[in-house]
């Protein structure tokens, strides 16, 4: 089952928000509504984002040749103004403007051009993460100098939040695969539970062996020696490395520093970032009171307080072991950056 894809002039997501309770697929014909979706996390995770965009993108161009009486001339213009709406739909991750941008390249050779553009990029995305997860999986176990590990992770990283497979929770994906995987370590990651919900429940489909743990209780569990690593994906990484992801990952990057356990940022190299220098210039989103204040329709703290709800941390790239791209593998701790290790083949 993928997470997004193109059926038959819509696109078509797993609604993410209802899981794991209940599996349920969305077909989405307006922009409305899938901004919508991409604001309420129907839709989210950094590759799967991008995708979204692309696609996003041809159904603008799809429906505005539509609307033409004559249904063959397309407005590019009217594309680009509706295209700029869903490019902002949400800030940190640079992979929804990627998307959108990439698929405008196409825009002048008209509406079926797009189309086949996002669809390329759709299955881009399923090759890159096979290729992450190889590479992340021979450098894992070469990290922790052992054939069977142990992985602690945050947030989902898996085929939710890709198209197939996922990022850093598709390395796990592939040390199963390869009988190399001891046990998972997912945390619940407060305050929208996507480890708890989403994570947990990929987990569970696959047969990995995993248990799942409260946010706090990851570091403290890092330094009793629990895990051999920590994977976590990426929402945009800046020049220099530093890396912004889901809230909680700067946390466990600091544990991870102190019990000497490598740090592992997965993420395809669409969420690179060149034109942001470090993570200083990453705006992070706060996505308000109401998420901290309940879950569930269920309010658990005072009306009337405020809160502050960062969505996003960023990881300084000195705390980062290594950087996993579909492309290469790069060591910040050793003086390696995004800037200066060249690209290698996909793996497959």
């Amino acid at each position: 089952m993928r997470t997004i894809d193109w059926v038959d002039g819509a696109i078509e997501l797993i609604d993410q928000t209802l899981l794991p309770q209940r599996v349920e697929v969305r077909r989405i014909t307006e922009l409305s509504d899938l901004i919508a979706d991409i604001q309420r996390l129907a839709v989210r995770g950094a590759p799967a984002l991008g995708v979204a965009g692309a696609l996003g993108v041809a159904l603008i161009a799809a429906n505005v040749q539509a609307q033409n009486e004559s249904g063959t001339d397309l407005d590019r213009e009217e594309v680009r103004r509706q295209a700029a709406t869903l490019r902002e739909a949400r800030p940190t991750a640079v992979n929804l403007s990627w998307g959108v941008d990439r698929a405008l390249t196409k825009l002048e050779e008209g509406a079926d051009a797009v189309l086949a553009e996002a669809i390329r990029i759709r299955d881009e995305d399923i090759a890159a993460c096979i290729s992450m997860g190889l590479r992340g999986a021979d450098l894992t176990r070469e990290l922790a100098s052992k054939d069977r590990v142990r992985v602690m992770t945050i947030c989902n990283t898996g085929s939710l939040a890709t198209v197939e497979r996922g990022t850093a929770l598709g390395v796990i994906q592939t040390l199963l695969e390869q009988d190399s995987l001891e046990e998972a370590f997912p945390l619940e990651t407060r305050p929208l539970f996507q480890g708890a919900r989403l994570t947990a429940w990929e987990l569970q489909r696959m047969g990995a062996p995993f248990r799942l743990l409260i946010d706090s209780a990851g570091p403290f569990l890092l330094s009793r020696g629990i895990a051999d690593a920590v994977f976590i994906g990426a929402d945009r990484i800046a020049a220099n490395g530093d890396s912004a992801n889901k809230i909680g990952s700067f946390s466990l990057a600091l544990a991870a520093k102190h019990a000497g356990v490598p740090f592992i940022v997965v993420a395809p190299e669409s969420t690179i970032d060149m034109r942001t220098a470090s993570g200083a210039d990453i705006e992070i989103e706060d996505r308000g009171v109401d998420e901290v204040a309940g879950f569930g329709g269920v309010r658990t703290a005072p009306d009337g307080i405020g809160a502050v709800n960062p969505a996003f941390d960023v990881t300084p790239h000195d705390l980062i072991t290594a950087i996993v791209t579909e492309r290469r593998v790069i060591l910040p701790g050793r003086g390696e950056s995004p800037e200066n290790v060249s690209l290698e083949p996909l793996r497959s």
